[in-house]
């Protein structure tokens, strides 16, 4: 009997813990009527949650983030920005510097539970609410709630009249459910950085004065009574200066909007592809730009459907707002007063974490450098595609080895919000994360790292997949134990630095040692060339890869025994009867993040003795 309830418990363990193979997700469904007084800068809401607990785990609480309160001063926000040392030129002290009237704020007025007044308790920019009864596995609660806020003076990502001049852009507006996953709660403080959500549908209706032009995430509902590009008025004029517009957003994790009553609006169809609307402001000298802006989106979105997988909403909004770029949902905030090459790289690299953020949706949080450094990898690829950039992928690269030559490095693992510099956050999320994936395509072969990416999204959208899923997913694909580089690359700061240690000559053959000089092993490919012009590539797998890749140059191609990590030195030898040996270049490819370069080429001064060195 003891062995059976053993077995049992095991079996239960098993299932929690290890049993997340279809990875379940939590569902929020929200409903929300909200009125924002535009004199004021005030607004009101009501909102009804409808909240599935698909987990195997019992709730007893639950947590909203409330990130207009990150906008006073005090905040962990303002504390964070003027303690780091590198602080966020946007934001810097100018928190500290709000008045009451300036500042952001959400304060929950009401809040049941099916009914029922529950306790709940406002720290900071998170919300605790202790419920009235459990959530039990596999169930469905409702939550009502009555809230107003205040948007703040424009200083990061949201608030109201920016520097451009945009009247609102409305991120992170409302109070939103926190994200319950596998690995438990995630009531992240908001310091600035990054996002993580719960997906569900939408259904908003925003009530504020008849001037303003709405942009938002979802579909318009009730396009012949607001008009303002999305159709004409059929109902007449609306009463009391005030419209309401209504959206639905089905399968998000966030729902922005942003209003200006001088917003141009066009909306250009793709074939194959979503409903484009673009809304910039009028009168400032910038609709050559936005006018041409569409052909650039539209060149990208196809790529990208092509590259990593099928845009699946009907909608994409380009947004003049904000303070610079951000991605929301079916939605890009970007600053427009730019150049032409400057508002379509911002455009692209926001509408590429379309498919990174919100499909794919890792948690930012965690692994930001799965967003950021996916979408930078794809934008490297999108421009030496468009613009024939042979060396897309050089700057990620620079970035990368500006960070370890400066010592700042810390491992792309570092929770977003605990980096020490803002600098090193950055570099790591976008710069080595795209690194990390144009090095993969290295140690796969970039056949099959292609169709391994576009696997993984297929697989993985909608799931919040992580490292681990990820580099299952390319394993699957190139039949090779990748492990090894998941752990080197993102849980630790251990550099590749490989170097031609020496050469000579015996007989008919020369001999070429190299060696590993950093802490990192790499499978390495070293192309030798000969006096006569002839070139040969020699190839050396990882012995822990358990594989190797297939040849993907051209010319001649040797594939050498596997390199074990624990081998400091490797030594090629290399056939040169009647000829003679005249260079020797490691990874001539340029993608391995090799950190010094200056030992990678060898250029050969023979002195034909046995043994002599070159």
């Amino acid at each position: 009997m003891r062995q059976f309830f053993l077995t049992v418990i095991g079996c239960i363990f098993s299932f929690v813990v290890y049993g997340q193979a279809d990875r379940w997700q939590q569902q929020a469904n929200y409903k929300m009527n909200v009125d924002l007084d535009v004199d004021t800068h005030k607004y009101s809401g009501t909102q009804e949650l409808e909240y599935f607990n698909n987990s195997p785990d019992t709730l007893t609480h639950v947590y909203y983030h409330l990130y207009m309160n990150a906008f006073q001063p005090g905040s962990m926000m303002d504390v964070r920005s003027r303690t780091i040392d590198d602080p966020d030129p946007r934001v810097r002290d100018r928190i500290s510097k709000l008045t009451p009237d300036e500042i952001g704020y959400l304060k929950v007025n009401s809040l049941k539970q099916n009914g029922k007044p529950l306790k709940y308790k406002t720290v900071g920019t998170i919300l605790e609410v202790e419920l009235s009864k459990p959530i039990l596995p596999k169930s469905k609660v409702k939550f009502n709630m009555q809230f107003d806020g205040q948007v703040p003076i424009q200083i990061r990502r949201n608030g109201r009249d920016n520097k451009e001049g945009v009247a609102y852009s409305m991120a992170q507006w409302y109070p939103k459910l926190a994200e319950y996953d596998y690995e438990g709660w995630h009531p992240d403080p908001y310091v600035g950085r990054e996002f993580y959500g719960v997906w569900g549908n939408f259904d908003v209706k925003l009530t504020l004065d008849a001037k303003y032009v709405v942009a938002s995430t979802g579909y318009i509902q009730n396009a012949e009574e607001v008009g303002h590009g999305y159709g004409g008025f059929k109902k007449g004029k609306p009463k009391n200066g005030k419209l309401t517009w209504h959206f639905k957003a089905p399968k998000v994790h966030d729902f922005t909007f942003a209003a200006d009553p001088d917003y141009n609006h066009k909306i250009v169809p793709m074939e194959n592809g979503p409903e484009l609307h673009f809304f910039w402001k009028k009168n400032q000298g910038i609709d050559e730009n936005w006018e041409k802006l569409p052909d650039y989106l539209i060149k990208a979105i196809e790529y990208t459907n092509e590259r990593v997988g099928k845009y699946p909403y009907k909608v994409y909004n380009v947004v003049q707002g904000g303070d610079g770029g951000m991605e929301y949902g079916m939605l890009t905030l970007i600053t427009g007063k730019r150049n032409l090459n400057s508002l379509v790289g911002v455009t692209i690299h926001e509408m590429l974490h379309s498919w990174f953020q919100f499909v794919l949706a890792s948690n930012e949080s965690l692994y930001a450098w799965m967003d950021e450094g996916f979408n930078s990898y794809i934008g490297n690829e999108i421009e030496r595609y468009v613009n024939g950039k042979e060396n897309a992928h050089a700057s990620s690269y620079n970035s990368y080895f500006y960070v370890v030559k400066r010592g700042i490095e810390e491992p792309l693992m570092t929770h977003a919000d605990h980096f020490e510099l803002n600098s090193a956050y950055s570099i790591a999320a976008y710069s080595k994360g795209a690194v990390y994936l144009h090095q993969l395509s290295y140690i796969m072969g970039q056949k099959t790292f292609d169709k391994a990416f576009k696997r993984y999204y297929e697989e993985w959208k909608f799931k919040h997949p992580n490292v681990h899923d990820f580099i299952r997913v390319m394993e699957k694909e190139s039949g090779m134990q990748l492990q090894w580089y998941k752990e080197y690359f993102t849980y630790t700061t251990k550099t590749i630095d490989y170097g031609v240690k020496n050469t000579f000559v015996e007989g008919d053959t020369t001999y070429v040692t190299l060696e590993r000089i950093g802490k990192m092993p790499m499978p390495m490919e070293v192309q030798v060339t000969f006096d006569n012009g002839d070139q040969t590539t020699y190839y050396m797998p990882l012995r822990i890869m358990r594989g190797a890749k297939e040849k993907e140059i051209e010319g001649n191609w040797v594939q050498l025994e596997d390199w074990p990590w624990t081998h400091p030195v490797y030594t090629i030898a290399v056939p040169t009867k009647g000829i003679k040996l005249k260079k020797v270049e490691i990874d001539p490819s340029m993608k391995v993040a090799d950190v010094d370069r200056s030992n990678n080429t060898f250029e050969v001064n023979y002195v034909i003795e046995k043994g002599a060195g070159l």
